[in-house]
């Protein structure tokens, strides 16, 4: 399989290569977006180690922080994002733990571009071996958007590998709603202008840094998203989250119905705390002051 960062694989769970296709909208698009990665990367305010871990999947690429010594913390982010985009974050997280930053595989990071099925074990089997390559027999595990759904995939499978389970605006627990999905699909051919509405609808209220926003408009603009829903979870795979939970979500959700996730999680979930902020949006930003009560308790 063409491991280059322009090629996409999709895999499925014998490990056969299903199909191959561009990530990026073009060569030009792609250079761009990891230029602006590293330049971001530079900017991360704490030292840090970049690793590279073998998955059955392909590469998986991790930025690490934070003492050796401290509690491991693995942090998973969005679709259509990457790992640096929690180097707002990174620095109160890295104070208390050995921070592992992951790139997932198939969005615009430095991860292999495979795509396994969203349906069976493929992202389970790809996060069994990301913590078996880090040397991690639990963690805390702590994801947004999609990369909470993918959190949450391993929490249900392997509960006794996660100490504690961080979930920011996931998905995975509702439908999206269909007005976000009408808004945002006649956008998507409106190249430059249509990528910074599109933003603009994600974030919501929420002030965005000028670089933040440079870098996610040329994201929506070159990188090409995985269409298509995860699916929702069971109440039974719901209901075997022993560990501590922590959900976070904006009042201002454009993408999901946020007090239909909090009523269904803490009906399943019953030992979960939960918060809803009435001024924010999907993206969450600034919030480590309020989630490291939890993950420090």
């Amino acid at each position: 399989m063409p491991c280059g960062a322009g090629f996409l694989g999709t895999i499925n769970n014998r490990g056969e290569i299903m199909e191959i296709s561009w990530l990026y909208k073009s060569e030009a698009g792609q250079r761009e977006v990891m230029a602006f990665y590293d330049t971001v990367l530079s900017a991360w305010p704490e030292p840090y180690q970049k690793l590279n871990v073998a998955t059955r999947y392909g590469n998986t690429f991790v930025i690490a922080s934070g003492e050796k010594s401290l509690p491991p913390l693995v942090l998973l982010h969005g679709a259509s994002s990457n790992a640096v985009s929690w180097i707002g974050e990174a620095a109160a997280y890295s104070r208390h733990f050995r921070v592992y930053a992951v790139d997932i595989i198939g969005e615009p990071g430095r991860s292999a571009p495979a795509r396994p099925s969203w349906i069976g074990g493929a992202y389970t089997e790809w996060m069994e071996d990301v913590f078996d390559g880090l040397g991690l027999e639990s963690a805390s595990l702590l994801g947004i958007s999609q990369g909470a759904w993918v959190a949450l995939k391993f929490a249900v499978s392997h509960p006794e590998r996660v100490a504690r389970l961080v979930l920011l605006t996931p998905a995975g627990i509702t439908p999206a709603r269909l007005s976000f999905i009408l808004r945002v699909i006649p956008l998507t051919m409106l190249g430059k202008r249509g990528a910074e509405m599109s933003n603009r609808i994600v974030f919501g209220r929420q002030p965005i840094h000028p670089d933040v926003l440079k870098y996610m408009n040329a994201i929506m603009t070159y990188f090409k998203p995985r269409i298509g829903s995860v699916p929702l979870f069971t109440d039974s795979e719901l209901q075997r989250l022993k560990m501590p939970v922590f959900l976070m979500v904006g009042e201002r959700d454009a993408l999901y119905p946020s007090r239909r996730i909090v009523s269904r999680l803490r009906t399943l979930v019953p030992h979960m705390e939960a918060i809803i902020d009435p001024e924010m949006g999907h993206v969450l930003f600034g919030i480590s002051g309020r989630v490291l009560p939890f993950l420090t308790s």
